[in-house]
């Protein structure tokens, strides 16, 4: 019987605490107050201060570039050739805001694999970071990203990370796309 009653408290003060978490108020139920100065944090710049987001965009995969394939020159297509494959899946990202810029802090988790061609040693994989507000391109960048394959029999695991600065009058339509650059059609 005092362990169901027991259950029961803890459950119900669980319950409490969550729920002060969700109050209307800043800081919900913790006492805290708007009027007070945010403290900053260790990953923001000194002239950016830590406060709730209300906007965070999103980080999406574009259809097609989650995967880049490389082939032996003139072999493209044939299975046998490939020298390496990497992919993107999850992500995640943070962000800062000051008075005139938002920067995304993006995360995103990759596997390179070796192919019947692959050779040890480290791998530039062209990564491409959009960012859209509506229908409006605001910052568009490749990057030449290094990861090490160090054995052709084991995948590598890479977490490719980038610091994204936009105006700060972005909208809420405001999306972040990662994926590889494809190689041209020839």
């Amino acid at each position: 019987m005092s362990v169901n009653v027991s259950r029961g408290v803890i459950a119900v003060s669980l319950m409490m605490v969550l729920s002060g978490c969700n109050a209307g108020s800043l800081g919900g139920g913790l006492g805290l107050s708007s009027s007070q100065p945010a403290a900053a944090t260790p990953a923001a710049a000194p002239d950016q201060q830590a406060f709730v987001q209300g906007f965070c965009p999103q980080i999406s995969l574009r259809d097609g570039t989650a995967v880049y394939r490389s082939y032996v020159r003139g072999k493209d297509g044939d299975a046998q050739q490939v020298v390496f494959q990497a992919s993107l899946a999850d992500t995640t990202r943070s962000c800062a805001r000051t008075d005139t810029t938002l920067t995304v802090n993006a995360l995103i988790q990759g596997r390179l694999v070796a192919g019947p061609q692959g050779k040890a040693g480290t791998i530039n994989l062209p990564v491409r970071v959009t960012v859209v507000d509506g229908g409006q391109e605001v910052f568009n960048e490749v990057e030449q990203y290094p990861v090490s394959l160090a054995d052709v029999n084991m995948p590598t695991q890479f977490i490719y990370s980038k610091a994204v600065t936009v105006p700060g009058n972005v909208s809420g339509m405001t999306r972040v796309f990662i994926g590889f650059e494809q190689p041209k059609e020839k």
